[in-house]
This record gives structure tokens, sequence and C-alpha cells, in this order.
């Protein structure tokens, strides 16, 4: 039941769902990166947390959007799986949302917009499996212990790794 409301349908809300998207991509977007500025968030009790991470930034928000909340969700969800990207994520989806507002805006129907989404997506990751993909077996051992000491997901449990090879009788991987 609605009372004094106003029902919004059609392109207003389209408008308004891309419009959340953008802002919270301009939220994280200057924290991207090596050279990615730094926040300063203060909660309502006045603790203060600075990080440029894009996963705490946006779990810090207090968002009441419904489309904006979709893609803080996620982000979060990125962030499990990956554990890094989380900002790239949200800037590639906003960027997403917003060109594909305006190839709506040029009268081409939303289905046609989903569709060569797809495709794109379907022809990135053939391009990604054909010219893109190594097997592990070619990169020998060297580049694969590399890759995880490398990698921010996995930089703490190869340390842990390697300090439990020190002290276990057990070979580690």
């Amino acid at each position: 039941m609605l009372l004094d409301g106003e029902r919004t349908s059609g392109m207003d809300v389209r408008n308004a769902n891309v419009t959340a998207a953008v802002a919270i991509a301009n939220i994280v977007k200057t924290s991207l990166g090596p050279v990615g500025l730094d926040k300063m968030l203060v909660d309502e009790i006045g603790d203060v947390t600075i990080t440029n991470d894009g996963a705490t930034i946006l779990a810090q928000l207090d968002i009441e959007h419904p489309a904006a909340k979709v893609l803080v969700e996620l982000a979060q969800l990125q962030d499990q799986e990956v554990g890094d990207g989380t900002t790239s994520v949200v800037i590639v989806a906003a960027e997403l949302l917003k060109r594909a507002n305006e190839l709506v805006k040029d009268k081409i129907h939303p289905t046609v917009v989903m569709a060569g989404y797809r495709t794109a997506v379907k022809e990135a990751v053939k391009y990604i499996k054909g010219n893109l993909v190594v097997s592990a077996d070619t990169l020998g051992r060297e580049n694969l212990m590399n890759a995880g000491k490398f990698s921010p997901s996995t930089f703490f449990h190869f340390h842990l790794i390697s300090l439990t090879h020190l002290i276990s009788p057990f070979p580690s991987i």
C-alpha cells in the first residue's frame, strides 16, 4: 500500500539505477591501483578507517539504493571468490551499465544490448583460452612458486607453507 508515494518506471528507473552504480564506482575509482588514494572513513561512533581497499570502502558505506546494493554485493562476491579486484569489478560493471544505458537511449532494445554483451563475453573467453592460457606443466615449479608468492591472495599462504616446510619433516608443495 502506497501512501503519498510515487511510482516510477521505465527510463527514469533505468537512469536512476545507472546513476547509482556510477556514483558507487566514482567513490572507489580514485583508490584503484598502486598509486591509488587512501580514503578516510568515519563511522557513526567516530571510529576512523584509512584505506585504499575497495572492499573495505564499500563495506563501510551505508547504501540504500537497490542497484547500488547489487553492485556492492558483486564486489563482495569478487572479494570472497578471488580476494582481489573489487574496485575493478565495480568500475567495469558501472561502465558497462552506463554504456548499455546510452545504447538504450539510442533506441537499441535492452535484449539486443544484453545479447551483445553475452556474445562479447563468449568471444573474450575464447580469446583468453586460445591465446593467454598456459599449461602449468610448461611453467615449471619455480615459476609456479613465484606466481603464488606474488599473488596477493596467496602471499601469506605461501609464507605459511614456507615456514611449515622448515619445521615439518614432510615436504610441502
